[in-house]
């Protein structure tokens, strides 16, 4: 019979792995790395679940999933350019939706950039809860935002309204 302690991580578990599942995804852009980092997420949280149920387990398991994909993304070094064509393409089909448009700004960022967009708008964490998050300051993340939100101006100039009124919440 399972324990519960066991019922009850499963319960956090279950409610709370699409949540991780899309911030995965938007760091990642990649749905089978994102499904491996929720895995992994979720099994260490479950190693420390007696220590964790009564404080933050999202915010630890979110940390997990930031952080190893940075790892990840240092052994590759690889920075993704915008590709000229790309813009072509999407400036000449007006039918494309803005979700591509801003998937594929996204994918024009590096990896620190991108977890900070991530972590700022799509989970709405505050300055000081991404900075504690990544590991740097707050003036860290201010400026990376900074440059993230210009490179996406400039990799896609179709999103610039909606960028526009990503900056004026700030």
């Amino acid at each position: 019979m399972e324990s519960e302690q066991e019922a009850s991580f499963t319960r956090w578990a279950s409610d709370r792995q699409l949540a991780l599942m899309r911030t995965a995804l938007l760091l990642t852009g990649d749905h089978h790395r994102s499904e491996d980092l929720v895995q992994d997420a979720l099994a260490k949280v479950a190693a420390r679940w007696s220590r964790l149920r009564d404080e933050a387990p999202e915010a630890y398991a979110r940390q997990i999933i930031v952080r190893t994909n940075i790892s990840w993304w240092r052994k590759q070094r690889r920075e993704v350019v915008a590709d000229p064509a790309d813009r072509a393409v999407a400036a000449a089909d007006p039918s494309v939706d803005r979700r591509m448009l801003l998937d594929h700004a996204l994918a024009r960022l590096t990896a620190r950039q991108r977890s900070v967009v991530v972590l700022r708008y799509y989970d709405d964490l505050s300055e000081r809860e991404t900075a504690d998050l990544l590991g740097v300051s707050v003036g860290t993340v201010k400026s990376t935002t900074h440059d993230a939100l210009r490179r996406m101006r400039e990799s896609s100039p179709e999103l610039a309204e909606l960028l526009g009124a990503v900056e004026e919440m700030r």
